[in-house]
């Protein structure tokens, strides 16, 4: 069995990423205004890099994701979850982000019931106004002479 293999068959990376791949990485650490800066000289230098640049970055959701790590910044929900070092604050604030979810819980069954009662609404005018459509022909088939 070679070195190559054994690596492999354990998950770690048998090779280094290549240029692409560690360019992105580099202007992902550095954050938005890298990949724009990048943009920008790409297009001083030679118009067709920064354009692949800008789709590169519209394709990938780089543009307008606000919640891209940014400048190895932690991310909210990393953020929300760490420890502040005080226990009574900690539980406050596990406890009301346990009831906000509640509530979100709670709002998001209330809009569905919404929703589905709109629906039904709709749906019951619907067949009354087919109803309604359909009897006055009815009786004028009831009316017409044999």
């Amino acid at each position: 069995m070679t070195t190559a293999t054994s690596t492999a068959t354990i998950g770690l990376p048998t090779t280094r990423p290549g240029f692409f791949a560690r360019c992105e990485n580099w202007l992902d650490e550095r954050g938005k205004g890298a990949w724009i800066g990048a943009m920008v000289l790409g297009f001083i230098f030679f118009w067709p890099v920064g354009l692949a640049l800008l789709a590169y970055m519209i394709w990938s959701k780089r543009m307008f994701n606000k919640s891209h790590n940014c400048g190895g910044r932690r991310s909210n929900r990393h953020a929300m979850m760490a420890t502040s070092g005080n226990s009574a604050f900690d539980a406050y604030k596990a406890d009301t982000l346990r009831r906000l979810e509640d509530e979100q819980t709670n709002f998001e069954a209330f809009l569905t019931r919404l929703r589905d009662a709109k629906d039904k609404a709709e749906f019951d005018q619907f067949m009354d106004d087919r109803a309604a459509k359909a009897a006055p022909s009815d009786d004028d088939a009831a009316n017409e002479p044999s």
